[in-house]
């Protein structure tokens, strides 16, 4: 295992008996999704959410400024895709999958979460993880190396149920991209928890609400 992110845990009662590891986007931190711990109304469920901070790099799009990021982005459309980036990130966010099945959460008791390129990280994490997974939550992205999904996907996650949230009005990542990426998934046989809002390239009250009862959900199993 290489050196672990470092990350913000936050448990919602001791002895957790599930996780979250929950990504940010693009130029934020882990501090990020933090205040939405509460607004989950979780309490009564023992898990340990999980926030790391991306690393630090160069993003083209944004000048070449250096900021938290998953990955490189060259182009606005997010098409000319950093796949070494993306596995990079991969392999990270596995080394904390495997320090939590070494704190005693199993897999199966894990979520992995994300929004924008947390979420592309998340989708594409969690469909190509060797065990199986409690579920994968993704905000506001897309599948990043779609082409390469069907090669590459794990056994072990494919009746893994997906949570996929998008605004209808998101300028960041077009809505018709997040389609296209569900589409693909349900062609490939995934099961797609699809949410529309009415809303930009953000998180609202309402899907606050919708993840609460999925997490409820899939970590009750």
């Amino acid at each position: 295992m290489s050196e672990l992110l470092e990350c913000i845990e936050l448990e919602t009662a001791p002895a957790p008996t599930a996780a979250v590891i929950w990504l940010h986007g693009l130029g934020a931190d882990g501090n990020d999704f933090v205040p939405i711990v509460p607004e989950l109304g979780l309490s009564d469920m023992p898990i340990r959410f999980i926030f790391p901070h991306a690393p630090r790099q160069a993003v083209t799009v944004n000048n070449g400024m250096v900021m938290r990021a998953w990955y490189d982005i060259s182009d606005a459309a997010i098409r000319r895709e950093d796949e070494s980036g993306v596995r990079a990130s991969q392999k990270r966010i596995e080394d904390l999958i495997e320090r939590e099945q070494q704190r005693g959460i199993p897999a199966s008791k894990l979520v992995l979460a994300g929004f924008s390129q947390g979420g592309a990280i998340a989708l594409h994490t969690g469909l190509r993880f060797s065990s199986k997974l409690a579920g994968v939550m993704a905000l506001s992205c897309y599948l990043p190396l779609a082409d390469k999904l069907d090669a590459e996907a794990s056994e072990a996650n494919r009746n893994t149920s997906i949570f996929m949230g998008h605004g209808l009005s998101d300028p960041v990542v077009v809505h018709s991209r997040a389609v296209e990426s569900r589409e693909h998934l349900r062609k490939n046989g995934y099961r797609i928890d699809w949410h529309d809002y009415r809303m930009p390239h953000s998180v609202c009250g309402e899907e606050v609400t919708d993840i609460s009862a999925w997490l409820r959900q899939v970590l009750s199993v």
